[in-house]
């Protein structure tokens, strides 16, 4: 394990951050010593507007995720939205969330339009969930979650002999707090299949879980997110460098507070 300082995102060796413009205003990112934000896309309502991104990028690069079957940004239709990004805005290609789709934008086919994305910008990260063949496909940065079979699947990509990049999103806790562990990321880890199909019924998915939940979600929350002390978040990123991850997002699962105190 590295000797690094383990009291901000870098210094655990997280490489860009991740943000909800829904829950955190993006310009509060520039007190943050990464080298990347990635500002993720909720409705178009609350992509950042121009001013906002620029000021970003004078301290950071920016990446912001556009689903390609939404309006504004659809390389096959209206790509309008497009033309408000400055220059230095970099982009992260995804097919989209339902919830942030209408049902004619959620209608219309990804691959086409993935191929079309990715060969109109200059330098794409590549969303993989539910898309990993065609993710692959396309090229790119391919642009992981983060989950409890990562290290063997980016193990077999890179034995495969894919040599591009791979860039991993996840939760961040940055505290050995068990209970503020389960609130931040207890929900989150309980939505992924696995989890979902082990908990008990109508159990409680935060620090308000108790026996066989509890236990389940303890171990689930390591799995699908990095927590803990400095020094084993930093350790778990060494072994996921280790096996071929080469950028690691993170998403400040309990807000920014913690990290700009």
């Amino acid at each position: 394990m590295s000797t690094r300082s383990t009291r901000t995102l870098s210094a655990v060796g997280i490489d860009a951050v991740a943000l909800k413009p829904m829950e955190v205003d993006p310009r509060r990112a520039t007190g943050l010593d990464v080298e990347t934000v990635v500002v993720d896309y909720e409705g178009h309502e609350y992509v950042p507007d121009f001013d906002t991104l620029r000021a970003l990028a004078d301290s950071a690069s920016v990446r912001l995720t556009t689903p390609v079957r939404a309006d504004g940004y659809d390389p096959l239709g209206d790509d309008s939205a497009l033309a408000a990004l400055p220059d230095a805005v970099e982009r992260v290609l995804v097919a989209g969330h339902s919830a942030y789709l209408t049902e004619s934008e959620a209608s219309r086919a990804v691959a086409p339009r993935l191929e079309a994305a990715t060969a109109d910008a200059a330098d794409p990260w590549v969303g993989t969930e539910g898309i990993e063949r065609l993710a692959m496909a396309v090229g790119g940065t391919q642009y992981e979650l983060l989950a409890r079979s990562t290290e063997r699947d980016i193990r077999a990509l890179r034995a495969a002999g894919f040599d591009g990049d791979v860039a991993l999103y996840a939760p961040v806790v940055l505290t050995d707090d068990t209970d503020a562990i389960l609130d931040a990321v207890g929900a989150y880890a309980a939505r992924r299949r696995p989890v979902r199909t082990a908990l008990p019924d109508d159990a409680a998915t935060d620090s308000a879980a108790t026996g066989r939940a509890r236990e389940v979600l303890e171990q689930a929350v390591s799995d699908y997110a990095l927590v803990g002390t400095g020094g084993e978040i930093d350790a778990r990123i060494d072994r996921l460098r280790e096996v071929g991850v080469d950028t690691v997002v993170g998403y400040p699962a309990r807000g920014l507070d913690p990290l700009l105190e």
